[in-house]
């Protein structure tokens, strides 16, 4: 189990293969919904577009606050689990690239699910774990690469966990997802090796 499964893991058992494609929607398309429309959107809205019944969705989560943890864990898990993937699979700038792209994603999602999120996250050490795991991602990508790392030396995971979150701030501030792009264009020209 990793750090960010926390509670909601521990004593689950294995679903059936349906049970666990239903979830896996539900778990995908609340995180959409709930990047377009905040926690205030509905439960209901969220299982039909899911193409599964409430009655589904309430089994599996039974409160909206468990349903927003489930969907945020699943995001971080995801998030990270894609360094390695992107690493073995693309050249070193473009698996950087696709995964900052997959981070803004997330945040915007995070972002629709705040207000939830304050009151299912209340720990500061999950939170500054989930950040290491981030950051863990991060380094993968900067160290991986043909003949060593394609990021200068003097670049740290940290900060460029950190300018994501502030590319992801600015550009839902705005509302505009090309601004992320763009801005994410700027931040690894300022990382890559030129």
């Amino acid at each position: 189990m990793t750090g960010i499964e926390g509670n909601a893991g521990r004593h689950r058992r294995p679903l059936r293969a349906d049970a666990q494609r239903n979830e896996d929607r539900l778990l995908e398309t609340a995180a959409a919904v709930f990047a377009r429309a905040g926690a205030g959107a509905s439960v209901k809205d969220i299982a039909r577009e899911a193409g599964v019944g409430v009655g589904t969705l309430y089994r599996r989560f039974p409160s909206k606050e468990l349903l927003v943890e489930a969907v945020y864990r699943q995001e971080v898990r995801r998030l990270c689990e894609a360094a390695p993937h992107l690493a073995a699979t693309l050249p070193p700038v473009d698996a950087l690239r696709t995964w900052m792209e997959r981070f803004i994603d997330f945040m915007a999602a995070k972002s629709g699910m705040a207000d939830a999120l304050r009151v299912v996250l209340t720990d500061d050490g999950e939170r500054l774990q989930t950040r290491a795991l981030l950051a863990e991602a991060i380094d993968h990508l900067l160290s991986s690469g043909e003949g060593g790392s394609a990021a200068r030396p003097e670049v740290d995971a940290q900060d460029v966990l950190m300018a994501l979150g502030g590319i992801s701030l600015m550009a839902a501030g705005e509302d505009r997802r090309d601004l992320a792009t763009r801005l994410i264009d700027l931040l690894l020209r300022g990382v890559v090796r030129s």
